[in-house]
């Protein structure tokens, strides 16, 4: 018996309580993912945006039912199963409970990704132990319930998708892509009062303003992830930093757009992106070459250079990751046009070059030269 995560949001967990709680469905694309998951294999509930476990749904089999279930897909290729437990979501087992205990969450360093592990359903459990912990929890989560507040706007958000084009080799096909939210993840945690949401300064928000300041001060234009223009760093708002455009050139599609908008750092030269940079202060390094990663998937004809900016101790983790074969075996290898820059390497030549005056000489393409990339056929540490 195998346990498979089954990825619902606050509404679509809803709807499918509403219809009985019996069928499951998936998108096409998913189809042979699916089709292995045998009866008696258990799927593992899991709601994201409140990060909550709240269900446990024993398979049956293939199910040709094709009821209008949910309002936002229909999710063609279904299963039946019989319900063993479930619990609304303000009842669930918090993700933070299984913190050391599972195997895509061993400590909080893989916070907010969890090893990508809920990037699609169904996936699954590399650990049968897992799914049996979670059942676990989730039964005793039924059987003597605790309520922990849940955030309603995350609950009740729907999911948003998007059919690209694109091309491979010579044909032309489509794909499915998500459209992401002002949060980066699923998972992440904002802190917030009944007035405001508190805006501290983060070691991820000092390296954005630097970029930004450098990007300025090298003769381009700007631009900070929409969802940080309020950060502050030395009492400045990284959206009002000089040299930031109020919005992006408009030669994308929505998905590429809204991907794009998202990045934590954009330099531009005219009405074009020259250079993108994610900043991994904390979280995982995995997430942030991902989305490089889905940026050049659908755009792959997309000319700019990709930077990855995390803490200088933290590199041979970028270069593990940048090597993947996921990234390094595509048409367009990500380890040759992502580079890595390190934190303390970035503030000591801007330090130095503001001390020397000499910024303004410089050209753009100043900021490759104190860029690490990596080879595929490098020794291995």
């Amino acid at each position: 018996m195998n346990y498979w995560l089954n990825l619902f949001t606050g509404t679509t967990w809803n709807e499918s309580r509403k219809a009985g709680g019996n069928i499951c469905g998936f998108r096409e694309g998913q189809r042979k993912n699916v089709e292995r998951i045998q009866p008696g294999d258990r799927l593992v509930c899991y709601v994201t945006g409140v990060m909550r476990w709240v269900g446990i749904i024993e398979v049956i089999g293939l199910s040709t039912d094709q009821s209008d279930i949910w309002a936002s897909d229909s999710y063609p290729v279904r299963l039946a199963g019989r319900t063993l437990v479930a619990v609304e979501p303000e009842y669930g087992v918090p993700m933070e409970q299984l913190e050391g205990q599972v195997d895509f969450y061993e400590s909080s360093t893989d916070r907010p990704t969890f090893k990508m592990f809920l990037r699609r359903s169904p996936s699954r459990f590399k650990r049968p132990e897992d799914g049996e912990l979670i059942h676990k929890l989730i039964k005793e989560a039924h059987s003597n319930p605790i309520r922990r507040p849940v955030d309603q706007k995350k609950l009740a958000r729907k999911p948003r998708f998007l059919s690209v084009p694109f091309k491979k080799g010579s044909s032309e096909r489509s794909t499915v892509v998500s459209i992401p939210d002002s949060n980066k993840s699923d998972n992440d945690q904002t802190i917030e009062t009944s007035q405001e949401t508190i805006k501290a300064p983060t070691r991820h928000t000092e390296i954005q303003y630097y970029l930004l300041t450098l990007g300025y001060q090298l003769g381009l234009k700007v631009w900070v992830a929409r969802n940080d223009r309020s950060r502050e760093f030395k009492g400045q708002a990284l959206g009002d930093l000089p040299g930031n455009v109020a919005k992006l050139p408009a030669q994308f599609n929505d998905a590429t757009n809204r991907t794009i908008e998202l990045i934590d750092v954009l330099w531009l030269r005219d009405n074009a992106i020259v250079a993108a940079f994610e900043v991994e202060a904390t979280t995982s390094v995995y997430s942030g070459l991902l989305r490089m990663s889905d940026l050049l998937s659908l755009q792959p004809n997309i000319k700019l250079d990709l930077f990855l900016v995390a803490p200088d101790e933290r590199r041979d983790k970028v270069r593990q990751e940048l090597l993947r074969p996921t990234f390094s075996y595509k048409d367009k290898p990500l380890n040759t046009t992502c580079g890595f820059l390190g934190f303390d390497t970035l503030i000591k030549k801007m330090d130095a070059l503001q001390t020397l005056g000499a910024t303004n000489s410089l050209k753009p393409d100043y900021i490759k030269t104190i860029t690490e990339y990596f080879d595929v056929d490098e020794e291995s540490d």
